[in-house]
């Protein structure tokens, strides 16, 4: 055996090894929970160590997975937070009172409300806009002049794939910053930074743990020195959205088989995407991994290794039918989230109502690691009592 590192590992083996996350203290091969929310001085009143004041900031779990992610993403610097919210709400306040933020529409319903209600509360101009016509969104920046463009590649839940180059481009070109929310294609699908975008975050919550028992948030940055990256390290000190140790290392173990979940769930995601879009009983499938998807070719083009876990498809009908059909359902659990180990599935219009957009017949679909025969079973079974 030797101790020659490998200089470049794949993604792969940093997640399996934890991005290098052994205990020091111990060589454990699994990192050590520290709980300590605050760390002792000598009699001079010296810290015993240098890097360790206090939790906020200070906490070793947390760095290990920032670092982590910071390699994954090709980034700069990343910094974890105690929910995919906690870590939007970062970016958006960073924009001052009497700016204005261009944001994609029809993106996750709660992104949304809640810029709507901090916009309105604090002065912000708040421009929604349907970023996959490009030349119309570039348009809406070059005339808004935002402080911010806010992006959400794949959209959830409908699916939408925007043009990330593009618009980098133009938000470029107007001064402003460019963040995506990629949570539902995670860094090993598709990577905004090297396509343009300045800032990536994701919903930790979602396929990086993929066990459903976490809430976390992350935010990366092609660059550490900006004011915009200033800010949100002193919000994520300062106003003190940190993710607990414990939360941390669920995060991190659930990560370090990330690549393995992600294979099997895009492959069976595919065909599922497949069946369902020949199946009589359904209108429409929302999935960039079909060639009838408007942005199939945009999502090969920014996605590799997959096109993701996550569709939605509309049942022939209205509510009652997409509401009978997740009813029938015996495997495939009924509930929200995405991107854990277990199949989810939603019917995102009872949760969001009709000022969202979203149609009473569609049905979001988040699907895990089991095997797709029996998902394909389930899904036909729940699928047989409508009419073609």
């Amino acid at each position: 055996m030797t101790d020659t590192p490998i200089t470049a590992p794949q993604p792969d083996t940093l997640l399996a090894h934890a991005g290098g996350g052994l205990d020091p203290s111990t060589g454990g091969v699994v990192p050590a929970i520290q709980p300590a929310t605050t760390f002792a001085r000598d009699a001079e009143y010296r810290l015993i160590s240098a890097s360790h004041l206090y939790a906020r900031d200070d906490n070793d779990l947390s760095r290990q997975i920032e670092n982590l992610v910071m390699r994954l993403e090709d980034a700069r610097d990343t910094r974890v937070f105690g929910s995919g919210m906690a870590a939007i709400a970062a970016i958006v306040r960073a924009v001052k009172p009497g700016d204005s933020i261009v944001v994609q529409s029809g993106i996750y319903w709660g992104t949304t409300a809640w810029m709507r209600a901090h916009c309105a509360h604090v002065g912000i101009a708040l421009v929604e806009a349907d970023a996959t016509e490009t030349e119309r969104f570039t348009e809406t920046i070059r005339e808004s002049g935002p402080a911010l463009v806010f992006l959400e590649v794949p959209s959830n839940p409908f699916l939408a794939i925007a043009d990330i180059r593009a618009i980098a481009e133009a938000t470029h070109a107007a001064g402003a910053v460019l963040a995506v929310d990629a949570t539902t294609a995670t860094p090993l699908l598709m990577k905004p930074l090297a396509l343009g975008a300045d800032l990536v975050c994701h919903s930790g919550t979602k396929a990086l743990n993929g066990h459903s028992d976490v809430l976390a948030g992350l935010v990366s940055t092609a660059d550490a020195d900006s004011d915009m990256w200033r800010f949100i390290r002193a919000e994520r000190h300062d106003a003190g959205a940190v993710l607990s140790p414990f939360d941390g290392y669920l995060l991190q173990r659930g990560m370090r088989t990330l690549a393995l979940r992600m294979e099997r769930m895009c492959t069976s995601a595919q065909k599922i995407a497949e069946h369902l879009d020949a199946h009589p009983a359904v209108e429409k499938v929302l999935y960039p991994g079909l060639a009838s998807h408007p942005g199939h070719g945009l999502a090969k083009a920014q996605m590799n290794g997959g096109f993701g876990y996550l569709m939605s498809f509309l049942v022939k009908g209205d509510a009652p039918e997409a509401l009978a059909v997740i009813g029938r359902l015996n495997l495939i659990l009924r509930a929200t989230s995405l991107g854990g180990v277990e199949s989810l599935a939603e019917h995102r219009h009872s949760l969001e109502g009709d000022s969202s957009g979203v149609p009473r017949n569609l049905i979001r679909l988040s699907v895990g690691i089991e095997a797709p025969e029996d998902l394909l079973a389930d899904l036909d079974a729940a699928l047989s009592g409508l009419p073609a």
